[in-house]
């Protein structure tokens, strides 16, 4: 009979602490506007800003002091590529840098003096390149069509000085991004942190306020009948599901539709592979909101925080290649997971079973989130009773 009695009270503080929490989220028009208006607005504005993904045919400007048989030969593969267009050939950097700044070309191609002696002599050559840095894709679409020329040169050069036979005919595949589209490469991973950095920053917004007020959820086992601080981390966590289901769907699934990206995974997939990631980022929010004390702290944390722990998901550099301490650190955020599941599974086309390293490590992740968060509440319920 006091099993069920605490059952049954275990499941009413539950539902209200449930309530409690919805209520102070559609109250508060902050935590609002970060939760609907920027969940659902920053995928759409990475879209808009990322609509084409490729800048083709780029104009450059080049400035060849070299004028040799092999800097003519690698400028005319630049000028094959789909990335850059050969505009203009100056006589001095400076008058380059002049058209870029009245925006006539977009990047500029350097070649020293002594390029093709150097060549000549097999040493190796340098050439220069400069890109305007008002968007990146200039950057991408000079690097990309200058990288090209130059592997394409140096096999050639050895063919040449070592009169090496071409015994392969190369080919290149892309099956997963064939146009080399920044924004299939870049949107796949910020879906993910758009989950998870506005629950954070959302939730850790409306428990600064709280604890501006001398209030804090630690006080709510004692306002209510039963024992536990298990009851307020699920009645929460209950909350903010309902929420992000509907926010992680529209991202995960409509977002991607709406603009085409590529949407090569079952949708049954998707939502459960969001299912752990939610959860996980609802514990990782409630562990780490525990250091919120101030309402305006949350906006610090968002402008310099949110771009390291994007390129900690490896999505722009391989992870093998991130130094030791940096691989650790990113293993504290669920974002690092669930942006390399979700795009093996919804951009390269992987299976559940291709993701479950992944999402298992979402699993642990959420669990060893809980008991801290669990943790937190009880050690801050403690602080608040010796302050009382």
């Amino acid at each position: 009979m006091k099993g069920i009695n605490f059952v049954s009270t275990w499941f009413r503080d539950w539902y209200s602490i449930f309530v409690h929490e919805l209520r102070l989220i559609f109250s508060d028009a902050g935590a609002m506007v970060i939760f609907f208006v920027g969940g659902l607005l920053y995928p759409v504005l990475y879209n808009l800003i990322y609509m084409n993904g490729t800048v083709d045919e780029m104009p450059v400007a080049v400035v060849d002091l070299s004028d040799g048989a092999y800097s003519r030969r690698y400028l005319q593969k630049v000028d094959a590529t789909r990335e850059c267009e050969i505009l203009l050939y100056c006589t001095s950097l400076e008058e380059a840098r002049q058209l870029m700044q009245k925006r006539t070309v977009h990047g500029i191609i350097y070649v020293p003096a002594d390029f093709d002696s150097r060549i000549v002599r097999g040493e190796q050559g340098f050439i220069s390149t400069y890109a305007d840095m008002s968007s990146f894709l200039y950057y991408k679409s000079l690097t990309m069509g200058t990288s090209l020329a130059m592997l394409d040169e140096m096999h050639q050069i050895q063919i040449e000085n070592y009169q090496l036979p071409q015994m392969v005919e190369p080919e290149e595949n892309m099956p997963y991004n064939r146009p080399f589209s920044y924004t299939i490469f870049f949107i796949s991973a910020a879906l993910m942190l758009v989950i998870q950095q506005t629950m954070f920053y959302g939730s850790s917004l409306l428990a600064g306020t709280l604890r501006e007020q001398n209030r804090s959820f630690a006080s709510l086992p004692r306002q209510l009948q039963g024992l536990g601080v298990g009851r307020v981390v699920l009645g929460r966590g209950a909350a903010y599901m309902a929420v992000y289901l509907v926010v992680g769907t529209i991202i995960a699934l409509l977002v991607p539709w709406l603009f085409r990206l590529p949407q090569r995974a079952d949708w049954t997939e998707i939502m459960i592979l969001l299912l752990f990631f939610i959860v996980d980022c609802i514990f990782f929010t409630f562990t780490w909101s525990t250091l919120i004390w101030k309402r305006e702290t949350v906006f610090v944390l968002f402008l310099s925080a949110s771009p390291i722990i994007l390129f900690l998901t490896g999505f722009s550099w391989p992870t093998s290649a991130i130094p030791t301490f940096w691989q650790w650190v990113s293993y504290l955020f669920p974002s690092t997971f669930g942006c390399r599941a979700f795009i093996n599974l919804n951009t390269a086309g992987g299976t559940l079973a291709t993701v479950a390293p992944e999402i298992r490590a979402l699993a642990i992740q959420a669990a060893v989130y809980y008991f801290l968060s669990c943790a937190a509440i009880y050690v801050e319920n403690l602080i608040v009773k010796k302050r009382g």
